[in-house]
């Protein structure tokens, strides 16, 4: 008994330093050696070439460079595909709801890094509206989608990933983190985030961030004209976080 069940203690933790090494290479196109990884996950050399040997088997990680780099390889790009279009065909009919009912434009977003790309898009009836392209890239600093991510996070992690000093869209963009932090400090306390014409003049917007099944922050956010959010903001942030709750709801009833 007592060798099965330190069998499967060993079992575990191997996948469990797989995952470890896994997440050093996010982000890394260039690769790292099997030392560098070693030095970011605090393993053996020699542990890190085993596992990094079954990985490639897989497919999960591949040769970088011919010096040894490595970096993830084809399967890990296929899987994290596969999530995020499940994801977007779970979400869309929570999208159209919130909609019908507010009768805005709603887009749905991931983080890439120092931006938000849109991945979806339900527009709205009205004839005065505000649009973005599916594939668009904006700044997290200065749009409702990012700042609703960034409130997720320590302020810590907000300066290494996108610095103490911002580019200026309008004049209402928030340049320096004291601002953008005295902002977010308001995001984390309602869990929602406004862009008060910060990204475009005349135009603002209200946003939510939540997990997708992979653990990857997502965001749903609805964009209006200016002269309609002072009437409509309350609504619009009511009926966002019962749709994050719901859709949350969703994905643990499907154990995803």
């Amino acid at each position: 008994m007592r060798t099965i069940e330190t069998n499967e203690k060993s079992q575990v933790q191997v996948i469990a330093r797989a995952a470890a090494i896994l997440r050093a290479l996010e982000h890394e196109n260039a690769g790292l050696s099997l030392g560098q990884i070693a030095q970011r996950v605090d393993l053996a050399r020699s542990t890190v070439q085993r596992i990094i040997a079954a990985l490639e088997v897989e497919k999960l990680v591949i040769a970088a460079s011919p010096n040894g780099k490595m970096r993830l390889g084809p399967t890990i790009l296929r899987l994290a595909a596969s999530v995020r279009t499940d994801f977007v065909s779970l979400a869309r009919p929570f999208l159209v709801t919130l909609s019908k009912e507010l009768g805005e434009t709603v887009d749905l977003s991931i983080i890439k890094k120092d931006q938000v790309v849109f991945i979806d898009q339900v527009t709205g009836p009205h004839r005065l509206r505000t649009v973005s392209v599916v594939g668009d890239a904006y700044p997290l600093h200065c749009t409702a989608n990012g700042k609703a991510y960034l409130g997720q996070i320590d302020d810590d992690a907000i300066i290494e990933l996108i610095g103490r000093k911002y580019q200026r869209r309008t004049k209402n963009t928030k340049v320096t983190f004291a601002d953008l932090v005295a902002d977010l400090k308001t995001v984390r306390q309602r869990g929602v985030a406004v862009d008060l014409e910060e990204h475009s003049s005349g135009v603002c917007a209200t946003g939510v961030a939540l997990r997708d099944p992979a653990g990857n922050y997502v965001a749903i956010s609805v964009p209006v004209p200016s002269q309609r959010f002072k009437d409509e903001y309350k609504t619009i942030a009511r009926r966002l976080l019962e749709t994050k709750a719901a859709l949350e709801k969703q994905m643990i009833s499907q154990n995803l």
